[in-house]
């Protein structure tokens, strides 16, 4: 394999819970694709971000968090999706926040370790830390810990080790032509990520409980030539009466907040006019419900 022989391939981005997964892919891709909150468990689907330039094709893989004690169905099929990521794929990434180490680590860890494929670990938001010689015990630790090809400190808050990130995982590519047309940005559909969108401000501006018995169905997504506009109609689905009222807010004012945050990417997202229009409706444990998450999207036999 020469230097100037193109490659293309698939990454798995990988990681426990809240580790930064999501912004990191949305770094790697150079645009908002995977949605971003401070709460753990935002990311529940497999979503592909492709980058495509003279040199390689990189298919960047985000996944849900994988974590422990994964109670209801969605949870299970959120760590089904996460490991299923790991077979088929090129290169691992996996995210680990610099300075912590959990049990939820070790067995995202543990999983990796049973792939015959590169492991790169990424120790990400290294710009919490003023003295970055403090950090050297902490590698030290994981590199004990699992196997890696490689381990890169970096900070997809503020882009510091992005390139040499970028750089080891192009050089552990294999040589083959691109796997999608040059322009292709992701496998999911436009109205796949209208609906992430509004679920990512409900994540944002909701507490700490409620975003959990939340998600989104897109009911409506019309071009209106009329209007000259989109039409998007989308569904909030809560599991309990009480989460409806929190959802909607006094006198509707935290489902307002919610469209206008939203219909704000969405102008981005289609470079279009977008009306957009919510509702909220209590679908009593849909989580936990295989022909409900089926019907929402989520595969329960993954």
């Amino acid at each position: 394999m020469t230097d100037s022989a193109y490659r293309a391939g698939f990454v798995a981005v990988v990681g426990r819970p809240n580790v930064g997964k999501s912004t990191l892919m949305n770094c790697l891709i150079g645009q908002k694709l995977s949605i971003t909150s401070p709460k753990p468990q935002t990311t529940r689907h497999r979503i592909h971000g492709v980058v495509t330039n003279d040199q390689a094709q990189i298919v960047y893989v985000d996944t849900p968090g994988m974590h422990l004690g994964a109670e209801k169905s969605l949870n299970r099929i959120m760590n089904r999706t996460a490991s299923g990521a790991l077979s088929g794929v090129d290169v691992i990434v996996m995210v680990v926040e610099a300075g912590r180490w959990s049990r939820e680590d070790e067995a995202v860890a543990q999983k990796c370790a049973q792939q015959s494929i590169p492991l790169i670990i990424a120790i990400n938001k290294i710009d919490l830390f003023k003295d970055k010689y403090s950090l050297l015990p902490y590698l030290e630790k994981v590199g004990k810990k699992v196997a890696y090809d490689e381990i890169i400190p970096l900070s997809a808050y503020n882009q510091s080790g992005i390139k040499t990130l970028q750089e080891a995982l192009v050089s552990r590519l294999p040589e083959q032509p691109m796997i999608f047309p040059e322009e292709t940005l992701t496998d999911r559909s436009t109205r796949f990520l209208a609906s992430e969108i509004i679920r990512e401000k409900l994540m944002r501006l909701l507490g700490a409980e409620v975003p959990y018995g939340v998600t989104v169905e897109i009911e409506r997504f019309d071009w209106d030539e009329a209007a000259n506009r989109w039409e998007v109609h989308g569904l909030i689905l809560v599991e309990r009466p009480g989460q409806k009222m929190i959802v909607i807010g006094k006198k509707g004012q935290l489902l307002k907040q919610v469209g206008i945050q939203a219909r704000r990417d969405l102008i981005q997202l289609m470079d279009a006019r977008v009306h957009l229009e919510l509702w909220v409706k209590v679908k009593e444990n849909w989580s936990d419900d295989d022909r409900a998450l089926a019907s929402l999207g989520y595969d329960p036999n993954i």
